[in-house]
């Protein structure tokens, strides 16, 4: 088969002839249509993210068609529309017991990087791995925009109920313009908030931020976004702030201007400090939130909303397989609104 392989951190994809998977016991292959080309397996590509080898094939946000099952593989069925859950967990432990699989205490990594990915024409997991999709999604006439759900749509789904996303509320998305920021402002929306903030540094974007259910929009680029925040909500401050930038620049203005009870939640950004003022935060009675990816459940959910039309995904830039790199250029330099895609089919 044909796959993109990541051959060392930084280095550019190298189109390569690989053979075809073959599952083992529990195991089964599909035949991939498409797999999104997020900001996570960006940074995978770019060594910001550790793979534990190399070659690797990444990419986990995949639309396939179930073609092999190995022994004792029962849930799944050859023809199967499919996508895959991105996270390896045990599905036993205490955490995976009480529905937060995303803490399991036997965490055995991510698809596309522990694993072969969707950056290939088959791809091998093991098959609880596999999600079906639910009528009502047409993957195989969008199978992009079907494989993206499980994580630019699942992730923002988590966080209104994480946030706790009322009516009543003002939300603030940092980083609006990218590709789960997005879907960030759908599902914000979907979610009946009062009023939708987008903030992001890159102007261009915020023609599909409003499109996409923002009702303001502040351009970060100029500073001052805190004072912005403060003068939309006539001084009350913002009810939720959701950063997916998550550095110093994003996360002190986001603190400042919550209001009383305010929440932030934090789902980017690679470890960099931050400064909290803790009195304002006892004070106001702040929520300081952490947020990754979303349970099992949570994708299904969120499967089952965009099959009853409640939402659905955008992806602004598709290219084949063999434009792998070109499109992963594109999305360093930040050129890419909404979720890019690799379309096999």
């Amino acid at each position: 088969m044909k796959a993109m392989l990541l051959t060392a951190p930084g280095q550019p994809f190298q189109l390569a002839t690989v053979p075809d998977p073959v599952p083992g016991p529990g195991e089964a292959v599909a035949k991939v249509l498409a797999c999104g080309s997020g900001l996570t397996i960006h940074h995978a590509r770019a060594g910001r993210l550790k793979l534990n080898h190399y070659p690797r094939i990444i990419g986990h946000e995949i639309t396939g068609e179930i073609v092999a099952l190995g022994a004792g593989v029962t849930d799944l069925k050859v023809g199967a529309g499919v996508t895959a859950y991105f996270y390896f967990t045990c599905g036993h432990c205490h955490w995976c017991r009480i529905n937060r699989e995303t803490l399991c205490d036997n965490f055995g990594g991510y698809v596309g990087r522990e694993s072969d990915g969707g950056y290939a024409e088959y791809i091998k997991l093991p098959a609880r791995s596999f999600m079906t999709f639910p009528d009502g999604i047409d993957w195989r006439k969008n199978p992009a925009e079907a494989g993206v759900i499980t994580d630019a749509l699942a992730t923002p789904l988590k966080v209104v109920r994480r946030a706790r996303v009322t009516p009543n509320d003002t939300v603030a998305v940092f980083g609006a313009g990218g590709g789960l920021g997005v879907h960030m402002l759908k599902v914000a929306r979907w979610a009946r908030a009062k009023r939708v903030i987008a903030i992001d540094k890159s102007a261009a974007k915020f023609e599909t931020a409003v499109k996409c259910g923002a009702d303001i929009t502040i351009d970060a680029s100029a500073g001052r976004v805190a004072e912005q925040l403060l003068e939309a909500t006539g001084g009350k401050g913002i009810d939720v702030a959701i950063d997916f930038v998550s550095n110093a620049s994003t996360l002190e203005p986001a603190l400042a201007a919550l209001g009383k009870g305010g929440r932030l939640v934090t789902l980017g950004g690679h470890g960099q400090p931050a400064s909290v003022n803790a009195a304002t935060m006892l004070r106001n009675e702040i929520e300081f939130m952490g947020s990754r990816y979303a349970t099992r459940q949570e994708v299904m959910d969120t499967l089952e909303l965009v099959a009853r039309g409640e939402f659905s995904a955008l992806v602004t830039d598709k290219a084949p397989l063999e434009e792998a790199e070109a499109l992963h250029q594109r999305l360093d330099k930040e050129l890419i609104i909404g979720r890019a895609a690799l379309v096999m089919a």
